[in-house]
């Protein structure tokens, strides 16, 4: 994907934005402060970092780094961090096979490529943004002709988790992924001790999933770390529908 050449205009702060694959360290680790700010300082992640100020990992030297910026100030303000299956295989898992057993997906996982660490600056969180970023997802699936995207969309726990086992409810009874792609997680969020008739708003990035056609492959995990529910999210790049598919392709 040459660089910069998806762009879109925030209508929020009406700046263009631009998303790319990050191709010097600068960015990456651009990109890695944003992970800090937004998992670290706004949703209290307990982070080990080599770096202070980063959110690092064994992962990251083995992904792509898709990052959406501001074109006024070439600020890093979204991004999506993206291991392709050959990668995989050189770490030795996907980062979701440590909070999920993936045994049901293991016939996929040559063309199966893991989107983790996502996020966006507080100021730009909108649709275009997410709009955005998954067009710069969907054109590197195309270069790339793989078939199937995963990837865990967390939801905070701040409240106890009732938050997370309402949307959970919510969203299995539309997009619950077939049996042979159910995930079974490894520490289960306890959904039948907590509130599930919660009137909730999906929040964007899974409502991204779900508008480009994904699949929720089970009950979330809980990750401690991070304080988040975790649901493992399977989109095969067919279902994208033609609407979006011409969306995300421009």
């Amino acid at each position: 994907m040459h660089e910069h050449v998806l762009t879109h205009t925030n209508s929020k702060s009406n700046h263009s934005l631009s998303v790319s694959i990050a191709k010097t360290k600068s960015e990456i680790k651009a990109a890695q402060a944003l992970r800090y700010r937004v998992f670290a300082e706004e949703m209290g992640a307990k982070l080990s970092t080599k770096e202070p100020g980063l959110d690092q990992d064994l992962f990251d030297k083995y992904c792509d780094h898709l990052i959406a910026q501001d074109n006024l100030t070439g600020e890093v303000i979204g991004t999506y961090r993206i291991l392709p299956p050959h990668k995989a295989r050189k770490v030795g898992s996907y980062y979701s096979d440590t909070e999920f057993d993936l045994t049901r997906l293991q016939h996929i996982r040559s063309q199966l490529v893991e989107l983790g660490r996502t996020c966006v600056h507080p100021d730009y969180r909108t649709g275009s943004t997410i709009a955005l970023l998954w067009s710069g997802l969907t054109q590197y699936m195309v270069k790339n002709n793989y078939q199937y995207m995963m990837g865990c969309a967390s939801v905070s726990l701040n409240d106890g988790g009732h938050t997370a086992a309402s949307l959970y409810r919510k969203i299995a009874k539309k997009a619950m992924a077939p049996v042979e792609w159910r995930v079974f997680p490894r520490c289960p969020l306890p959904i039948s001790a907590l509130d599930e008739k919660i009137e909730i708003e999906t929040p964007a990035l899974i409502k991204g999933y779900l508008r480009a056609g994904a699949l929720v492959c089970g009950e979330p995990a809980w990750d401690p770390d991070f304080n988040t529910a975790d649901f493992l999210m399977l989109l095969p790049t067919q279902n994208i529908n033609n609407r979006y598919a011409k969306h995300f392709a421009r």
